[in-house]
């Protein structure tokens, strides 16, 4: 390839996009080995038919399955095509009405989302989280590192609704939950929000997660308040007050960002449903564990009876079905 003789007059824009080019050819690449793959898996299938040689079937077999679920694994990659698909990602979790109940749905939704990003390598980063008053979790956000995050967990943007008989009733009663779920991709720091310093209202407090006896004696805990979108984000992660400033006006702006991009798409008639996705009440997602199990998604209709695995992180399904549905 010829490259055009200012391409690296930009160094930043040349880096990404040698980037984009890398996971382009990874993606070419890893079509052409599994063809070569299959090709050579049919010759040896030819092979033992006619030899009768069953031990040789059974390991075609076997290299077919591997073989299908790395073609699933680049069929999805081929899916990617947003502009911030290949961006780590932040997620905020808020628990909806319900007291102690919907806390601890809070509570399972981190811990499930925690168990994905462990399955699939991405490393994590507890940014804020605010205890729920007995049990639970009431907000949490986490930032999630890794090739494509962005693209897979946007998927999980609205809310989500839990049905079961409740721990904390001593009665027994079925109760109803929500939580919602929101996220954002990391920014490029060459993406430009304008904030003006006049439309903020910064706080100041002491973080109320782990952290030892540092997190008690000082407020390096930082809530900012964006007055003009009623936007508030809030980061307790460090125990510099400098520091979780700075990671609160890096999610202000990648929250300012998607609301300015979701404007925009209104006005393009480009946003069919979206909008009503992700309103209280409107769930994207049923969990329920009485008086039947079953996980379904309102919107593709996917559905699992195997609600454990799902809540300890075997999401892939959903997301997968959620990215064909969308195509």
């Amino acid at each position: 390839m010829t490259l055009a003789p200012a391409f690296w007059d930009n160094q930043e824009n040349a880096q990404k996009v040698q980037r984009e080019q890398g996971a382009i050819q990874n993606i070419v690449e890893s079509w052409d080995t599994s063809q070569a793959e299959l090709e050579e898996a049919e010759l040896l299938l030819e092979m033992g038919m006619a030899e009768g040689d069953e031990e040789t079937i059974t390991e075609v077999d076997q290299a077919l399955d591997a073989l299908l679920e790395r073609v699933g694994t680049v069929e999805l990659e081929c899916m990617f095509t947003g502009e911030h698909d290949a961006s780590n990602a932040m997620i905020t979790i808020h628990a909806g009405a319900g007291g102690t109940e919907a806390q601890d749905w809070v509570s399972i939704l981190l811990r499930m989302y925690l168990r994905w990003c462990e399955a699939k390598k991405f490393p994590t980063e507890m940014l804020d989280l605010q205890p729920g008053d007995e049990a639970g979790v009431k907000s949490a956000t986490i930032m999630v590192t890794g090739h494509n995050a962005y693209g897979l967990l946007r998927s999980e943007m609205g809310i989500h609704r839990l049905v079961r008989i409740s721990p904390f009733d001593a009665s027994g009663r079925r109760h109803t939950s929500f939580a919602s779920v929101f996220v954002f991709p990391e920014l490029d720091d060459d993406i430009q929000v304008d904030i003006n310093d006049k439309d903020l209202r910064i706080d100041t407090y002491r973080a109320s997660g782990a952290g030892g006896q540092h997190v008690n004696k000082t407020s390096s805990a930082i809530r900012i308040t964006h007055l003009p979108t009623g936007i508030v984000v809030q980061c307790q992660n460090e125990r510099s007050q400098h520091r979780n400033k700075d990671t609160a006006m890096k999610m202000l702006k990648a929250r300012l960002y998607d609301k300015e991009r979701a404007e925009q798409k209104e006005q393009h008639k480009d946003i069919v449903g979206e909008k009503k996705e992700i309103a209280w009440g409107s769930q994207i997602r049923s969990y329920v564990m009485q008086p039947y199990r079953l996980i379904k998604d309102h919107r593709t209709n996917f559905e699992v009876g195997n609600v454990d695995s799902t809540l300890d992180g075997n999401l892939d399904p959903f997301i997968k079905a959620y990215l064909l549905w969308q195509r």
